[in-house]
């Protein structure tokens, strides 16, 4: 287990190559997409975030 701290701008653009990487990826790599979209789901939404601070 791993723990990293992200200002809200880091954490936008995280979620926003993550988000550029699921929408390369075709048909061929299932895996890889299930993965990607269980990352994504775990990232906290920083407007969110910033409006419960």
């Amino acid at each position: 287990m791993y723990t990293i701290e992200l200002d809200d701008e880091e954490l936008r653009l995280l979620r926003s190559a993550l988000g550029s990487y699921l929408q390369a990826f075709g048909h061929n790599e299932a895996d890889q997409l299930r993965a990607a979209k269980h990352l994504m789901v775990k990232l906290p939404d920083p407007n969110t975030a910033a409006n419960a601070s």
